[in-house]
C-alpha cells in the first residue's frame, strides 16, 4: 500500500491513502480530537440516515453492490437488536466506499464523499476544515504534477536539439536551402510522430481542426516521456547509418515497449 499522505485539521492528523487510485481518508483519524474516539464510527455507521446515503453512494459507484442485502440491513435498522460495523457493512453488501486496513497506516477508512459525510456528523466546523485541507492537499499534488509534466516538456526540447543535430551531420547534403533542410527535420520529427502515435503532425490537424497546438502539445505524460526518449534514440540510429524505414520499425518497437511499462508504473500513476 502506498505511503499515506497527512491532513493537518485543528488538532487532528488525519491519514489520505490511495487505493486502486481512488483517495480514502481516515475515519479513525477523524475521531480523535472527540471525546469517545473512533467508538463514534459505530454509532455513526449504525445511523439510518448514514446507512441510507451509504447505499445511495454505493449503487451509483459500485458495480457489484449487494442490493438485496442491503434491504434486509435497512429493515433491521432503528431496531433494538441492530448491530452494525464498517467491517459488517463491507462483508455484507460488497460495499467499496469503505475499507478496513491493518498495521502502520490501519484503521477505517472512507471515499472522500464519504469522509466528508462522517465530518459533518461529527461538527459541521469539523468537515469545513476538513474539506479545506484536502483540496489544498490536491492542489499542491496537482502542482508537483504540472512540474513534472513541464520537466518532460523540458528533457523534450534537449533531446530535440540532439536529435536535429544528428540530422543536420547524417542526412541534410550541403549546398542545400534552408527550406530544404526544414523540410527534412518535418520528415524526421513525423517519422517519431508515426512510432509513436502512429499519424503524422499534418494527419492529426486534419483529424483535430477543434484543438489547438500539436499533436505534443496533447500527449499524455507517458507519451512526452517515450517521444522524448525516441529522439535520442533516432539520433543513435542516424549516426549507425539506419535508413528511414529501418528506423521506424526499431523505433515503434521501442514506443510499444516503453509505453506498455509507463502504463504499468506505478509511480506514474501516482504522479496522477
Amino acid at each position: 500500500m502506498a505511503k499515506g499522505r497527512i491532513l493537518q485539521v485543528k488538532e487532528s492528523s488525519i491519514t489520505v491513502i490511495n487505493q486502486n487510485e481512488t483517495d480514502y481518508i481516515s475515519l479513525t483519524d477523524m475521531t480523535t480530537g472527540f471525546n469517545e474516539g473512533s467508538g463514534l464510527i459505530g454509532k455513526w455507521i449504525t445511523n439510518k440516515n448514514t446507512l441510507e446515503y451509504l447505499g445511495v453512494w454505493e449503487k451509483v459507484n459500485n458495480p457489484i453492490f449487494n442490493y438485496t442485502e442491503f434491504g434486509v440491513i435497512g429493515r433491521e435498522a432503528g431496531t433494538n437488536r441492530f448491530i452494525m460495523s464498517v467491517g459488517q457493512w463491507i462483508e455484507r453488501t460488497k460495499a467499496i466506499g469503505l475499507i478496513v486496513r491493518a498495521g502502520r497506516y490501519g484503521g477505517s477508512y472512507a471515499h472522500k464523499d464519504i469522509a466528508f459525510h462522517f465530518a459533518m456528523w461529527l461538527s459541521p466546523e469539523f468537515q469545513i476544515y476538513l474539506v479545506n485541507e484536502f483540496q489544498r492537499l490536491k492542489d499542491d499534488e496537482n502542482c508537483r504534477l504540472k512540474l513534472d509534466w513541464n520537466l518532460q516538456r523540458t528533457l523534450a526540447k534537449v533531446n530535440y536539439l540532439i536529435h536535429t543535430d544528428a540530422i543536420k551531420e547524417k542526412l541534410i547534403p550541403q549546398e542545400i536551402t534552408k527550406q530544404q533542410a526544414n523540410c527534412v527535420y518535418a520528415n524526421e520529427a513525423d517519422l517519431l510522430n508515426v512510432a509513436l502515435f502512429g499519424i503524422t503532425a499534418k494527419e492529426w490537424r486534419d483529424n483535430n481542426t477543434d484543438k489547438n497546438g500539436n499533436i505534443r502539445d496533447h500527449a499524455t505524460l507517458e507519451q512526452l516521456v517515450v517521444i522524448s526518449n525516441l529522439e535520442s534514440i533516432n539520433a543513435l540510429l542516424i549516426r549507425q547509418g539506419l535508413s528511414q524505414r529501418e528506423r521506424l520499425i526499431q523505433l515503434n518497437k521501442v514506443a510499444i515497449s516503453q509505453m506498455k511499462s509507463l502504463l504499468e508504473s506505478k509511480t506514474i500513476k501516482r504522479l496522477k
